[in-house]
């Protein structure tokens, strides 16, 4: 899996652009605020169709502008194809495959997987739950169907659900629509969890080794899921919450309100001194952050697995942020991997003799290939 190339029009600070990458690591540079994010943000859009950021689609147009574009040419398995995104300020996109129309969003997630990995992803760990579920989220989307379309539903039904329950007090007789909406939630919600469950348990064969290397062999990282509620027991409960959800006026049960942990056991020859540590609450900011890069280390591999290739790697300005350690393993581990850079200098690739294969400047919405 490669992009080959990516053309947007209006699109953020950029009037018309195409930039044609390497299938190796592509480096863009330049200093802070000329666009180089937003090239990145353009290709997570093609293969997601939302923002990393969470930034609605009017708010990613030009300004002044009502519509923005963007092409992306994939290769994957010998075959090319085109994917057009067409994004307006005031309806919902359209997304075409090689010309062809696509019904729903949702029809293109898994054409391209990338992993996207910035400095905010090095505060994960730290930050709350909804960051943590969000990063769940964004992966199984991508490789799961089933799961995107349970997760849709879902999320459209707790709105739903939490509006009948803040206008019950003007609408009493809509609280039958809560019978209907409760079995709804528990169908799509236990889909949500028993997923969850799975890819715990995935991304924990992948992540213990690799966030050993990273810590000397010094400490061992555990991935614990933190379901608000069993599959088993969901309905129960949700039934049992509805007098509590009535007055809160929202829905308190679901997996909407999950969570996972990350425990640390530092490895040691003394006995006696296999103390866990949450590193949530009780980890160093040096241990937050190394979990949070074994972390996306782990899901490049949960990619590899899944779909039998491997993603786009796109890396935000996120090697300054790390020491040389952490940067030499996360550079040796890129291997085969189509990797897209930005970053403000080329020292950390000069000082590591890191191979470029192509090298862009970036520069107030225009670039340039410089090689």
């Amino acid at each position: 899996m490669i992009i080959k190339s990516l053309e947007l029009a209006d699109f953020r600070n950029y009037e018309n652009l195409r930039i044609d990458f390497s299938s190796g690591t592509n480096i863009l540079y330049g200093d802070n605020a000329q666009g180089k994010t937003n090239i990145l943000e353009a290709i997570f859009v093609s293969a997601t169709t939302k923002s990393h950021k969470g930034s609605k689609d009017k708010e990613i147009i030009r300004f002044g502008k009502e519509e923005a574009h963007i092409r992306t040419i994939l290769e994957k398995d010998g075959a090319e194809y085109r994917v057009d995104m067409h994004l307006r300020s005031s309806r919902s996109k359209g997304i075409a495959i090689d010309g062809q129309k696509v019904k729903k969003a949702s029809d293109l997630i898994g054409k391209l997987n990338v992993v996207f990995f910035s400095p905010e992803d090095l505060s994960i760990i730290k930050n709350g739950p909804s960051e943590r579920r969000r990063f769940m989220d964004m992966e199984l989307c991508q490789l799961d169907q089933i799961y995107l379309n349970s997760l849709s539903k879902y999320n459209k039904l707790v709105v739903e659900r939490n509006k009948v329950l803040k206008d019950l007090f003007e609408h009493p007789e809509n609280s039958v629509l809560l019978d209907v909406q409760d079995k709804q939630l528990c169908e799509y919600g236990s889909v949500i969890i028993k997923a969850r469950e799975k890819f715990i348990r995935e991304l924990n064969e992948i992540i213990s080794p690799i966030h050993e290397k990273l810590t000397g062999g010094k400490e061992i990282l555990s991935v614990f899921y933190e379901p608000n509620v069993s599959a088993n027991e969901f309905e129960k409960k949700l039934s049992s919450a509805r007098k509590k959800d009535m007055i809160l006026k929202q829905t308190t049960i679901g997996p909407h309100k999950d969570d996972f942990s990350f425990v640390v056991r530092k490895k040691s020859e003394s006995e006696g001194d296999n103390r866990e540590i949450d590193i949530r609450k009780f980890g160093s900011q040096g241990q937050q952050r190394t979990a949070s890069l074994s972390l996306k280390l782990a899901e490049i591999e949960i990619v590899k697995r899944a779909k039998k290739e491997n993603p786009v790697l796109l890396l935000d300005d996120v090697l300054s942020e790390l020491d040389s350690n952490r940067q030499n393993y996360l550079l040796n581990t890129i291997g085969d991997i189509q990797t897209i850079i930005t970053c403000t200098g080329l020292d950390e690739f000069v000082n590591n003799r890191f191979e470029i294969d192509k090298l862009f400047k970036v520069t107030d919405g225009t670039v340039s290939s410089e090689n």
